[in-house]
């Protein structure tokens, strides 16, 4: 296939945009004679007037070629071999190009058959995906006519769906990632295929899986990608309890909590929000659901430790059907979420005088107190109350 080439008078992509650390790697591995490019999300995102958020570099070396290049230089994966470039806390991800067989629906379980540029774009999900951007040049090279695509804001497989999607499922959660980010429009046949295949997804490797939805949550959309892998009958089978939830009167919390958080990365910018307080986001509605039912059921109302042993079941109830939250995170959950019952008991007191637990997620459990004031805001003054006193102790200990 003969591919199209763009200048910088019809891409308008700015080289001022682009990663000065990215155009570093390209030029060491051509001055060591291989061919180099920025490929896929970067060039979309250009292309959309969006801020990429990592360069990738698609290149002729192997991953053994490339590691001697750099002085900090690190090569990952067995299922799909690539080198990471560090500068800092930076990294430059470089693949070798590839070849794989468009016409084979069998899932790919190895990734690291070497090709050239040609071969290297056709084994890639979206058109849009499969465009190189050569800097020294400032050219775009395009073999699947992902430029049109991306003028028209159109999403479109490279090759038939209905093959894609069974090679590696995982494009099917990306196609609706895409979707939910930019509003593009879903060619027929992508769509079509996605709801044949989309029991196919449990085909999918778990940490992969986790991984595109921590990112979506990430993104500032993460309320219309829910959305859309509810409505596209995937949640339900990677997430059933979370799906069925969402289809009760209830469940509009959750999507309530989306929504602040996709503000607060949107619009306040604050693109670090800690994973675990996330997934809480996803699954604090269901919990407490759960403990009001069980606390109407009994005639003491439950203490803390009690409580603890609920959160870890919803979490275990929500998530392990088919994801693995890490160990780490899910300690992390269980004291963000067992929290809110110390700041908001379940049945109503006197006043007793706030005392901060020495606990150490705590921080992580008063932020994600401070989210639901923005959901409930007669829960204001309790979280000032609770934040001057945390600030106290943490001054106080800051002093000795």
């Amino acid at each position: 296939m003969e591919p199209k080439f763009y200048n910088k008078e019809q891409h308008l992509i700015n080289l001022e945009d682009i990663d000065r650390d990215a155009l570093s790697v390209i030029q060491t591995l051509r001055a060591a004679g291989h061919k180099a490019y920025l490929v896929g999300g970067c060039v979309r995102d250009l292309l959309l007037k969006h801020t990429p958020k990592d360069f990738d570099i698609s290149t002729s070396a192997l991953p053994e070629e490339i590691k001697p290049l750099f002085s900090r230089c690190f090569l990952v994966g067995r299922r799909f071999r690539l080198a990471h470039v560090q500068f800092g806390r930076k990294t430059i991800e470089v693949s070798t190009f590839r070849q794989g067989d468009p016409e084979d629906e069998s899932l790919i379980v190895s990734d690291n058959l070497w090709g050239n540029e040609e071969d290297d774009v056709m084994r890639r999900d979206f058109t849009i995906n499969g465009l190189f951007y050569d800097p020294v040049q400032e050219i775009i090279i395009d073999y699947v006519n992902g430029i049109d695509d991306a003028k028209k804001c159109y999403l479109r497989s490279i090759g038939n769906s209905f093959i894609r999607f069974k090679q590696d499922p995982v494009r099917m959660i990306r196609l609706l990632k895409f979707r939910a980010r930019f509003g593009l429009e879903i060619d027929p046949e992508a769509i079509n295929a996605l709801f044949e295949c989309r029991t196919e997804i449990l085909k999918s490797a778990k940490p992969r899986i986790l991984e595109e939805i921590l990112r979506m949550l990430e993104s500032g959309s993460s309320h219309s990608f829910i959305k859309l892998l509810a409505n596209h009958g995937i949640l339900e089978i990677l997430l059933p309890t979370i799906s069925n939830f969402l289809e009760k009167k209830e469940g509009s919390e959750i999507y309530s909590f989306l929504e602040e958080i996709d503000r607060m990365i949107v619009i306040e910018h604050k693109t670090k929000i800690p994973r675990a307080i996330l997934l809480s986001a996803l699954i604090f509605p269901l919990l407490q659901r759960h403990i009001h039912l069980l606390h109407q059921k009994r005639t003491k109302p439950m203490h803390l430790g009690e409580i603890q042993e609920e959160v870890f079941f919803i979490i275990h109830e929500a998530f392990a059907p088919f994801l693995f939250i890490p160990r780490k995170i899910t300690g992390q959950l269980i004291s963000i979420l067992t929290s809110q019952y110390r700041f908001v008991p379940i049945a109503k007191k006197k006043y007793i005088p706030i005392r901060i637990p020495r606990i150490a997620d705590f921080h992580l459990a008063l932020d994600f107190f401070k989210l639901r004031t923005q959901i409930e805001p007669g829960l204001q003054k309790l979280f000032e109350e609770w934040n001057y006193y945390w600030k106290k102790k943490q001054k106080r200990t800051r002093s000795t």
